[in-house]
């Protein structure tokens, strides 16, 4: 039985749209973990309490969720006209990895706040008062967000009236621009934002069936699906698909199969360790339903109703790479999401989710024939929610 001291870590717990992580400067990491691989690896998983067989993350700042099993790293970016290079871990619940294969929007909306408030940005570039523009390097995929931060008193502002669907409390609105968001990939080979070349493909899935889906790599690989098809309204909540394990076990195989399609993984079988993309949605037109939070949603306020998973499980509202490549898909006229808003060219949709609705707009364009996205937008929130050190078995830290 390992005996081991523990040591501390500098850390940040941050929220950031509807997402919670724990945030590290690469710098205050230890020697081992600053570099990716195992080591690395094994420090977040410790962090955040995994693998965890029972799936609670008690020994963790993880809450359990795949919205809450996050960490990030930060640091001075190392390319030109960036300020800051981010990168994003997914660790897994109850499995044994971390998936590195894309970003999360939501906590993309904290890591320019991170950044001012641990020094990491120029103080000439702090105002006294407005707005301060980060530059974001997203490592894992190869892209910069460009976010918009609040500044009162030469601090990052946090508080403010800004509401957003899927948290409790207003905060202050930080604006986000995914720049060129199409043409997204590991690193910085990336695939097209189309994959197969076409805007809707009839996915074949042995053993479950045929389906009609628009396969993007917009903001993060995504597949989308028609909810009819499916047998859902595109109105269910978290309980209707998360408490029924043929549904989930269901989805997990038309997300395998469509990660195949896209030349994500070679195989159906790789799935299993690429939990965080592609993402796995379907869509619907408009229609009336209660959200989560017991607030009637109308039909009359949105252009579409979308439903997300995520690690396996619906999304208590969207993941903002997934909120990304659907004003992407909105936006070209033909996709499944676009026909489901009601077809035609348009520049941004708000679109009804579980926790309520979202607003994302996107700037698309036909060159040379071919679709191009130049960014997609929308704003989020962020807020410390504690800062201090995380502290971790020193045998994992040193490992």
């Amino acid at each position: 039985m390992s005996k081991a001291p523990q040591t501390k870590i500098p850390a940040t717990y941050m929220r950031g749209g509807t997402s919670k992580g724990v945030f590290f400067r690469l710098a205050d990491l230890p020697a081992a973990a600053q570099q990716p691989g195992a080591a690395r690896d094994r420090l977040l998983q410790r962090v955040i309490g995994s693998p965890d067989p029972y799936g609670k993350q008690i020994d963790g700042m993880g809450a359990a969720t795949s919205s809450t099993s996050k960490a990030v790293i930060v640091s001075p970016s190392t390319r030109a006209d960036h300020d800051v290079d981010y990168l994003f871990g997914q660790v897994a619940i109850d499995r044994d990895f971390v998936d590195w294969s894309g970003n999360c929007g939501n906590l993309s909306a904290a890591v320019g706040p991170f950044a001012i408030a641990n020094g990491l940005i120029d103080a000439a570039k702090v105002p006294a008062n407005g707005t301060c523009t980060v530059r974001i390097w997203q490592a894992n995929i190869g892209k910069t967000i460009v976010a918009h931060v609040p500044i009162t008193n030469g601090q990052v502002q946090e508080t403010g009236d800004f509401e957003l669907d899927g948290v409790t409390f207003p905060a202050a609105e930080v604006a986000l621009e995914f720049i060129d968001p199409a043409d997204e990939g590991e690193g910085e080979g990336g695939v097209a934002m189309f994959p197969t070349g076409h805007l809707v493909d009839q996915l074949e899935v042995p053993g479950v069936g045929s389906f009609q889906a628009t396969l993007i790599n917009a903001g993060i690989p995504t597949i989308f699906l028609n909810a009819a098809d499916l047998g859902y309204a595109g109105t269910e909540l978290q309980p209707a698909i998360n408490g029924d394990p043929a549904a989930l076990a269901r989805f997990e195989t038309i997300r395998a199969w469509g990660a195949v399609k896209m030349g994500l993984i070679h195989d159906v079988a790789e799935a299993a360790k690429r939990q965080h993309t592609p993402k796995i949605a379907f869509v619907a037109p408009p229609a009336n339903y209660m959200a989560s939070s017991g607030k009637p949603v109308q039909a009359a306020d949105i252009d579409l109703l979308v439903r997300a998973l995520s690690m396996g499980q619906l999304h208590h509202a969207m993941m903002g790479t997934a909120a990304v490549a659907i004003g992407t898909a909105a936006a070209i006229p033909g996709t499944l999401v676009n026909l489901a808003a009601g077809g035609g060219q348009r520049s941004a949709v708000r679109f009804g989710h579980p926790s309520g609705t979202l607003r994302v707009g996107a700037e698309a364009s036909q060159v040379n024939g071919q679709w191009a996205v130049t960014k997609a937008l929308m704003s989020r929130s962020a807020r410390v929610l504690m800062s201090g050190w995380v502290h971790v078995p020193l045998d994992t830290a040193s490992a």
